[in-house]
């Protein structure tokens, strides 16, 4: 609808207008991807943080990734059940830990242990969400095994940004919640370094969003790299084939 249009275009002008103002402030462009990404992670229309789609069980399981251009540093959680903000969980994953991705239990830990906000599991499940379950477990019980019994929107809510700052350095980050009735503990592309996030400042950076078993089945991020600094192809090129 036109009201519902209005809606989205509202929440992504503020999430550019955000990370455009990190930039402005002196950030990098780790700073504006977080940046970007927060308020769309707030807001219920998209499929992450708050809003995001639900598993079968009716539960929300939060995947998000960030990746830096310059030094090639990235960070990753998947299931995460409390983070508000699971791209900024991803990010101190990245500066503050040896390691890459969290997942379940261990990262739902990592951000009480390092003060990040985190709120309770039923904070993330909205009224649009659960009808659009109960809609899908209605319409179809055979559904989850079935990807083109899927609606075409449930392709679409992940949020993703790139970012170049000034310094001429790159950054890639996604969030989601997934695909909408998806089994307990399944895990899409998006907190995948090389399938649904990467960044390289010789190439490109790149966020990913659609049916994320494809993604990771081709590293399709990483492929447009790939094609790029091997192949020579310019981004649009890489994008298309």
């Amino acid at each position: 609808s036109a009201e519902m249009d209005a809606q989205y275009r509202a929440a992504l002008t503020e999430a550019l207008l955000a990370g455009h103002a990190a930039l402005e402030a002196g950030g990098d462009a780790l700073d504006a991807v977080e940046a970007a990404i927060r308020p769309m992670e707030d807001s219920s229309l998209f499929n992450s943080g708050r809003g995001a789609v639900l598993n079968d069980e009716g539960e929300v399981e939060l995947d998000a990734s960030i990746m830096s251009g310059a030094g090639g540093q990235a960070g990753a959680v998947a299931g995460a059940r409390t983070p508000r903000h699971p791209i900024t969980l991803a990010r101190r994953v990245m500066a503050e830990s040896p390691h890459v991705l969290f997942a379940g239990e261990g990262a739902d830990r990592f951000a009480a242990h390092h003060d990040l906000e985190i709120m309770e599991p039923s904070w993330f499940v909205t009224p649009r969400r659960s009808r659009r379950l109960k809609r899908m477990k209605a319409q179809d019980a055979a559904a989850t095994a079935d990807l083109a019994s899927h609606p075409v929107d449930d392709k679409f809510g992940t949020v993703g940004c790139v970012a170049l700052d000034g310094d001429g350095h790159l950054a890639a980050g996604t969030s989601t919640g997934g695909m909408a009735r998806k089994a307990f503990g399944r895990v899409g592309d998006s907190p995948i370094i090389g399938a649904g996030t990467w960044a390289a400042d010789a190439t490109c950076a790149v966020s990913c969003t659609g049916h994320g078993e494809f993604f990771i089945r081709l590293a399709i991020a990483h492929q447009l790299h790939a094609r790029m600094l091997h192949g020579g192809q310019s981004l649009p090129r890489a994008a298309q084939e």
